[in-house]
């Protein structure tokens, strides 16, 4: 397969060139003419090619919880929206907390999803022994709950966070909110307004002094044993002051994300969304997602992901202590980082660093992540100029919704490739079993 006179957007260039796919590989990246013979051949003259998109930090729910999303469903939805690999979070049910039931998600894995895999295993308060188990070269890294979220996997034990941070052989990936704190919090808001509480206190309960507090540990902690430290979806300006710049020669031992949503959205938005933006930790003041996304342009912040969370239309309208935290975005990340580029906000470059090129360089993906000759042809096809509104007809969650319903994209992904071959083709999922288990060089 050729895919012929695109604009290819490729570690900090864009030019005008065609790529050559050969057995799931790109065999061959050139400017001028070739023979196209005897080679399918697509065209794609004023579109934009870029690699895919690698999202670190997803909940696709399985096993356990399928009836918010599964592997099949959820990986469906990502490669609509130019995602070629995901990373999983452990919080299932029951939680992944051993080597046996990790292995259980990748065999799942390898029959269901539309897009390649890896999947963190969890850290709990006992399972020191598993962790030391793992394989680096096999799995992405260790997930750490140090505030409790969907799942209660809360880890609040100093010596077994001593533990893991002093031995953990992959990146240990954290989620930081003072449980302390939020409980103090939880409790003064159920005084002031028992169950009735309006979402728009979610970023007060769940606060700025909350997240600082727990991410600051974290680097304590990560600074103290050298730890390879990935802090996950940021949500307060504050908690940029922790964190260096990566650059393309410079990886520091302690990284940062910001998921979309907190890019996108600021507390005003509760007011008509309510319970829909509701996550764990929670979306802030404008002034916070300013910061961020600032960072995002910096370097400050190395990976932009979705934590894609989904949870039932019927789940997300209970009160608010029983309403759960998360949102479905993995289907509009790419589309909603790139309305933001129209708005002037983040370049084209900032995009393809922070979801494809930086994400390959933290994790040390094997041969994925970038357009080049040797690397697998994980690609995608967007046009700049054919918009799109997500709504029913076509979210592929299998939650339903979408918090950008009603938003209207000025740009839409019309091609997908894993490994070389089309998933995703102008609307039409292609259901084909090329998707690969991520392998890392570590």
């Amino acid at each position: 397969m050729i895919i012929k006179n695109a604009n290819i957007l490729n570690e900090g260039k864009i030019f005008e060139g065609s790529v050559r796919i050969e057995n799931g590989i790109i065999k061959k990246i050139f400017t001028g003419n070739d023979d196209f013979s005897d080679t399918l051949t697509i065209d794609a003259r004023n579109k934009l090619l870029m690699p895919g998109v690698i999202d670190d930090q997803v909940h696709f729910r399985d096993p356990g919880l399928r009836h918010k999303g599964d592997i099949f469903s959820e990986s469906r939805a990502a490669a609509a929206g130019g995602v070629t690999s995901f990373m999983d979070m452990p919080n299932t049910s029951p939680p992944t907390l051993s080597s046996e039931l990790l292995e259980e998600k990748y065999s799942v894995a390898s029959r269901n999803s539309l897009i390649n895999y890896s999947f963190y295993l969890g850290a709990s308060n006992g399972n020191i022994a598993e962790i030391n188990k793992i394989d680096p070269k096999t799995i992405c890294g260790v997930k750490v709950f140090m505030g409790s979220s969907t799942g209660n996997m809360l880890v609040d034990n100093d010596d077994t966070l001593a533990a893991i941070f002093s031995e953990s052989p992959v990146i240990v990936a954290v989620h930081c909110e003072d449980e302390d704190t939020v409980r103090q919090n939880s409790a003064l808001y159920r005084q002031k307004f028992g169950d009735d509480i309006p979402t728009s206190c979610h970023p007060a309960i769940r606060s700025a002094e909350a997240c600082y507090k727990s991410s600051s540990k974290a680097v304590e902690l990560a600074t103290k044993y050298n730890t390879r430290l990935h802090v996950l979806h940021l949500s307060t300006a504050r908690e940029l002051d922790l964190f260096e710049r990566i650059t393309e020669n410079y990886i520091p031992r302690i990284t940062a994300e910001a998921c979309v949503h907190h890019l996108w959205f600021s507390d005003s938005d509760y007011e008509t969304l309510g319970n829909r933006i509701k996550c764990n930790p929670a979306i802030k003041s404008a002034t916070d997602r300013d910061a961020l996304r600032e960072a995002v342009g910096n370097g400050k912040i190395a990976v932009v992901a979705t934590d894609h969370a989904p949870h039932t239309v019927d789940e997300k309208q209970k009160k608010y202590f029983s309403a759960p935290s998360g949102l479905p975005l993995i289907q509009h990340s790419l589309s909603a980082m790139l309305e933001m580029y129209r708005q002037g906000i983040f370049s084209l470059f900032d995009i393809v660093e922070r979801m494809c090129h930086a994400p390959a360089r933290l994790f040390d993906i094997h041969h994925r992540g970038f357009i080049r000759e040797g690397y697998y042809a994980d690609l995608t096809l967007v046009d700049m100029n054919a918009g799109y509104s997500p709504c029913k007809d076509n979210i592929l969650y299998k939650c339903g919704w979408s918090p950008f319903e009603g938003v209207t994209f000025s740009t839409r992904v019309e091609k997908t490739w894993v490994n070389g071959s089309i998933v995703f083709d102008n609307g039409k999922i292609m259901e084909t079993n090329c998707a690969k288990r991520l392998e890392f060089e570590r």
